[in-house]
């Protein structure tokens, strides 16, 4: 894993950003889910998946004008488009696309099994009602997120237990990419599930901008103090260390590397560390605040989206807290719509990727002149804010702007209508998520960060995670969202 990070942070510029091509490849999805609204189903060939006991049943394409295709068919077409688009964005970004095209094959077909299996009603299923439905008598009631898990387990099975395996994947192993694409498209899906309730949206908003704001500058300092005074690290690993436990995760110790001008292999260790406690927060956070916060469902949201580190972990522990959070309320005869702890946890995440770019100016502009003075005196430009911004939120705002135009100037015809193109594009959202989860799997090999001296580093992030990062985020998340909720169904 430290070895793909290094390559890539060193490796020279290619003709396209993971930015820039999931901006482009979200609005694509986007651009043709409108082309649906207008009259031109372009995405109703999408795969979907359902509740299954009878597995002929459990695939079929996105809209009954493509059911000719059968679920294995759908299955395929969308697995060639996105083969094709994907294959074109890896040429772009200078990847080797001859070793792409198979080991994305292998990705996509064990990620979306591990979609399918986690669907099968025994693991799915969460109401009586739905248990008398299929005929059976109990279920784990994971909801059919919990194929996220298992693409997980199946992610780390791999990198721990067959390491050439893992190594022959890893040129289609690029859970930033895939999580990115996911949140461009997830724009449009807030807007739809807002228009309704634009007064909730707004405080939403508010309170989650508040919110990131006051728990980062607590959990920087923080964890730049812990660091330097208990554990004697140096600023070069103090400063990166800080960014990735504080902010988010992998972008921002890499961003906050380049400002301090560290040696690359702070980035890479640093990031690695990430990779691998959000692996653990996915698992446990999200049946935490089921527990615990189901009746303060959006503090959950806002906990989870300051609690795990990085934007993959973070938006997809959110899906699986939705769907836990919605359903176990569901059997308690409070019907939440879904959507709206999901947008939360994206919407506290997104507020805080625009705070990379920030941020690491102001670390630049502390280091250059006051750290390590260079010789010539040079100077942090203000330019460094726009080369540092995470250019996906470009996508998400621009997929929610468009999004939230079309639903207020829609009337009661065609709301339907649009609500149900921008859940063909969701369909994409929801797989590029499956790939997020499989490939931070992959990428999580403990035995070799272990090797790569991850331990005392490890102590820094086991001791701020556990001992106050989360605390101080859930007392925030309590503080802003506490007796917030969601709408109800109708």
């Amino acid at each position: 894993m430290t070895e793909a990070i290094l390559s890539r942070t060193t490796a020279s510029q290619p003709s396209l950003t993971e930015d820039w091509l999931a901006v482009v490849l979200g609005l694509l999805v986007f651009a043709l889910a409108v082309g649906s609204f207008l009259g031109v189903d372009l995405l109703g060939w999408a795969v979907t998946t359902s509740v299954w006991t009878d597995f002929s049943k459990a695939l079929a394409p996105a809209a009954k004008a493509y059911s000719s295709l059968g679920g294995a068919g759908a299955l395929a077409v969308s697995f060639f488009a996105l083969l094709t688009v994907l294959s074109v964005g890896a040429v772009a970004l200078g990847a080797d696309v001859k070793k792409f095209i198979p080991a994305f094959a292998v990705v996509f077909a064990l990620s979306y099994a591990s979609w399918i299996l986690g669907s099968y009603a025994s693991l799915a299923v969460v109401t009586p009602a739905d248990q008398a439905k299929f005929g059976l008598s109990w279920s784990l009631k994971l909801t059919n997120e919990g194929g996220f898990l298992i693409a997980l387990v199946a992610g780390l099975i791999i990198a721990n237990f067959f390491p050439r395996f893992a190594d022959w994947l890893k040129e289609a192993i690029r859970p930033e990419l895939y999580i990115k694409i996911a949140i461009v498209i997830l724009g449009a899906f807030i807007a739809v599930t807002a228009a309704g309730k634009l007064t909730l949206a707004s405080s939403l908003l508010l309170r989650g901008l508040a919110a990131i704001v006051e728990a980062y500058l607590i959990y920087w300092s923080v964890v730049y103090f812990v660091a330097r005074k208990y554990f004697g690290f140096s600023r070069e690993w103090a400063a990166p260390l800080a960014s990735g436990i504080s902010i988010c995760g992998v972008a921002a110790a890499i961003s906050t590397g380049g400002a301090i001008r560290a040696r690359p292999q702070v980035a890479v260790l640093v990031s690695s560390l990430v990779v691998v406690f959000a692996v653990i927060e996915v698992l446990v956070l999200p049946f935490v605040a089921q527990i615990f916060l189901s009746h303060e469902p959006l503090v959950a949201a806002a906990w989870l989206g300051l609690a795990v580190k990085t934007d993959g972990a973070a938006v997809a522990a959110g899906g699986i807290t939705d769907a836990l959070i919605v359903a176990k309320n569901a059997a308690e005869g409070i019907n939440y719509q879904p959507g709206w702890i999901l947008a939360t946890t994206a919407t506290v995440k997104v507020f805080i990727d625009v705070f990379i770019g920030v941020w690491a100016f102001i670390l630049a502009y502390v280091w250059t002149n006051h750290v390590n003075v260079a010789a010539g005196g040079e100077k942090a430009k203000i330019s460094e804010i726009w080369q540092r911004f995470p250019k996906f939120i470009l996508g998400f705002i621009a997929t929610f702007a468009i999004g939230l135009t079309l639903a207020l100037h829609s009337d009661a015809q065609s709301l339907p209508r649009l609500t149900a193109a921008i859940g063909q594009a969701n369909v994409f959202r929801v797989i590029f998520f499956i790939l997020t989860f499989f490939s931070i799997g992959v990428l999580s090999n403990f035995r070799k960060l272990w090797e790569d001296g991850l331990g005392k580093l490890a102590a820094v992030y086991f001791v701020s995670l556990f001992g106050f990062v989360i605390w101080v985020g859930l007392l925030i998340s309590w503080l802003f969202f506490s007796g917030v909720k969601p709408p109800l169904v109708g």
